[in-house]
């Protein structure tokens, strides 16, 4: 049976639908609206939004977002509700089907209508800002939403990048909805997966007995996608008043610090998400699935998805299949596969606002007994002084006899959830007595150096994190560090010592003594990485020959994986390298890293900084770069080698020298005193508009590591206010 059929939209498309005219009553209500809410743009075109209530707050955060970057405000909430096909077209199709499989509009909307009246308020207040921007500036053709709706933020609830959803292969998901006997490429997906740069983030907290002024510390370091957040502040006479990184199109701060305390979300592996195998039989037309000793009829649900092509929009009619774990996501040696995840979004939204207005560790804490922050660890200071790590948030009970890394089987009972583990079951550290924390998508098991738990105490599903060369990196830096100060924290953050090189480079060190007559070029260049320190600098030659080098030999290395081992860890992978790349291998892709240096640049003794750039050119979501134009040189590596601040970079078919597009993007560094006291940068500016003063205004301090002052307390921010504002004006 085929699972699609394609057809002709009518002349109406559902865009079009959505593009209903402003009234008179809603353009006069947001005008007075818009009176109660003052904008302060700063020196550095960093918004603070000052509001009689939370919701004028949220309208006016909107309003700034918009005015910053509306196309990604778009392009957000494009994605998030499963509407991308009707702007790039028929590839994006199971992208749309992945997102309307967990939540479609229609659920949204009946979740709005059941929410409590302090959360319409606030999610009336999101669209009412967006459209009001609408309205005031005509010049604004949005590609697709001319009308955003109060229900939008409940399709896009968390702030990390993809949710949970992404884990979701389109490659497999498509291969079983068009039945694809193959099953997806899914060898290659992982392939992918694992060459390009790895996200996630790092979050330091310092105790007050590691501090020079006794008090808590935070570093707030998350790696995106540049541009992918927005730095802003929200201040309301309800309570609020908070500043930090919000994703464009959200209405809540999700990493930064209020008045009393801070918080940082690192990327965490705590599994969340379970996959079954599901018994399927058939049976007079109907089809079922086993479920103890009964047979229960799979569940249906047809959904039509209009997608564009260059001769007008079609749609394409798919029937998702169901059963009671979740949708059917993919075939696995016959089998049918669901998919069960968190799907909670008030719930999410919720935990996302409030823990905003947190005023303590306490406060904070009973944000997290709400235990729908899914794909997330969270490093916590405050300033009574506590800091505290959670590692994950949601994590169903499960019978720890079965291996959850893998799908179960449906038809068990037994593999049930047994509902959620409670807050205090989970694994999570609280004013440790060696006086720091740290996360870096890494094992909670190294969380506080020594003095962190145990595995033997938790189900191997809580924790299956392994450790990575950021998180040996930041624990080394927090270990031999005595007292911090901003200034120092600063430094920690940007330690250049790149772990993923210490047994690799000697690897190749040995491989050198063992090949017969190495060229003149191979053995300057091995005396070059012999006297490196492994640590990164822009004047470094050695930096560069690690990094191309590297790069060969990690990929030539993932051709020897067998497909059971393609999900190695980094620091096993890198044995794997070691142990089963030969000597006359490791020196011959050290010669074509040479020669492909000579050939770009006519030497191959090129300084990191001078192939490593940054540059923004455009304001455009998809960016371009050009040798041609101007750049900074750059220090920072990928975090796959152990780069705290990281940069992941590489040429592009019309560049030689590399320039960067993920890493770090907003970071910041808090003290938690009697007044706070914070440090910040971006990549390149907060404007997406390359005309703007604020478009790369923050560029040299980026690549040198450097921050700037925020400007948290009011009389601050008039001092270095560089325009004062109300909605539409």
């Amino acid at each position: 049976m085929k699972r699609f059929f394609t057809c002709f939209l009518t002349i109406i498309t559902i865009g079009a639908l959505s593009a209903q005219p402003f009234t008179t009553e809603e353009i006069s209500r947001w005008m007075e609206q818009a009176q109660r809410i003052e904008i302060i743009r700063d020196n550095w075109g960093i918004p603070h939004i000052y509001g009689k209530t939370d919701a004028d707050a949220v309208f006016g955060v909107l309003y700034t977002q918009c005015e910053d970057d509306f196309a990604r405000v778009e392009m957000n909430y494009i994605d998030a509700i499963g509407r991308m096909a009707e702007v790039e077209g028929e590839k994006a199709l199971y992208h749309d089907l992945r997102a309307r499989m967990f939540l479609d509009t229609t659920q949204a909307m009946a979740i709005y209508q059941t929410s409590p009246a302090w959360m319409k308020k606030l999610l009336d207040a999101f669209a009412d800002g967006v459209n009001y921007y609408l309205h005031t500036h005509p010049e604004v053709q949005p590609r697709l939403l001319t009308r955003f709706q109060p229900w939008m933020p409940l399709m896009f609830s968390e702030g990390s990048i993809g949710g949970n959803i992404s884990v979701v292969s389109l490659a497999r998901l498509q291969a079983f909805y068009e039945e694809d006997p193959t099953g997806g490429t899914s060898w290659v997906e992982d392939f992918d997966r694992y060459e390009r740069e790895p996200l996630g983030s790092n979050g330091f907290a310092i105790a007050p007995a590691k501090s020079v002024n006794k008090n808590a510390l935070l570093l707030i370091n998350p790696h995106t996608s540049f541009y992918f957040r927005s730095e802003v502040h929200m201040i309301s006479k309800q309570g609020l008043n908070a500043y930090g990184a919000v994703t464009w199109g959200q209405f809540f701060i999700y990493q930064g610090f209020n008045q009393h305390c801070g918080w940082m979300h690192t990327s965490s592996s705590a599994d969340s998400v379970d996959e079954y195998y599901e018994t399927i039989e058939k049976k007079d037309g109907q089809l079922y699935y086993k479920y103890g000793n009964e047979m229960r009829p799979v569940q249906t649900q047809t959904v039509r998805l209009p997608y564009k092509t260059t001769d007008g929009m079609r749609e394409k009619e798919f029937v998702i299949y169901r059963t009671h774990h979740g949708p059917v996501i993919r075939t696995q040696n016959g089998k049918w596969i669901t998919i069960r995840m968190m799907n909670e979004p008030l719930q999410a939204l919720t935990q996302s606002y409030l823990r905003t207005k947190a005023k303590h560790y306490k406060s904070f804490r009973k944000t997290m007994t709400i235990r729908t922050n899914s794909s997330n660890n969270t490093v916590f200071a405050d300033r009574k002084g506590n800091i505290a790590y959670w590692h994950g948030n949601f994590i169903p009970r499960r019978d720890p006899s079965f291996d959850w890394s893998q799908p179960v089987d449906g038809s068990n009972p037994q593999t049930e959830w047994r509902g959620l583990h409670e807050l205090n079951e989970m694994l999570f550290l609280h004013n440790p007595p060696n006086g720091w924390l740290q996360n870096c998508n890494s094992t909670p098991f190294t969380a506080a150096g020594t003095q962190s738990p145990s595995p033997d105490l938790y189900p191997s599903y809580m924790a299956p994190d392994a450790e990575n060369f950021r998180g040996i990196n930041a624990v080394r830096v927090l270990s031999n560090k005595t007292i911090f100060n901003l200034d120092t924290l600063i430094s920690a953050a940007n330690d250049p010592y790149l772990a993923g090189f210490e047994k690799l480079i000697p690897s190749l060190e040995d491989a050198y003594y063992k090949v017969s007559n190495p060229s003149a070029d191979v053995a300057a260049a091995i005396d070059v990485l012999r006297a490196w320190d492994y640590r990164y600098d822009t004047a470094s030659v050695a930096t560069t020959l690690a990094v191309y080098w590297g790069e060969k030999v990690q990929a030539f290395a993932r051709t020897l994986l067998r497909p059971d081992q393609q999900r190695m860890t980094p620091l096993s992978f890198q044995e794997f390298i070691i142990n089963n790349t030969g000597p006359l291998e490791k020196i011959n892709l050290l010669v074509k890293t040479l020669d492909e240096l000579k050939r770009d640049f006519g030497t191959w003794r090129m300084p990191w900084g001078e192939v490593n750039r940054f540059q923004r050119i455009t304001g455009d979501i998809q960016s371009y770069f050009l040798d041609t134009e101007p750049s900074l040189p750059v220090g920072f590596t990928s975090s796959a080698w152990g780069s705290l601040a990281a940069y992941g970079a590489r040429a592009y078919s019309n560049t030689k020298k590399r320039y960067g597009n993920v890493g770090n993007s907003f970071v910041a560094v808090v003290e938690f005193g009697k007044r706070i006291e914070a440090r910040s940068v971006v990549s390149g500016g907060q404007s997406s508009d390359p005309d703007s003063p604020h478009f790369n205004d923050q560029s040299e301090l980026f690549v040198r590591g450097q921050f700037k002052t925020v400007h948290f307390y009011p009389e601050a921010v008039r001092q270095h206010a560089e325009r004062s504002y109300r909605p539409g004006k």
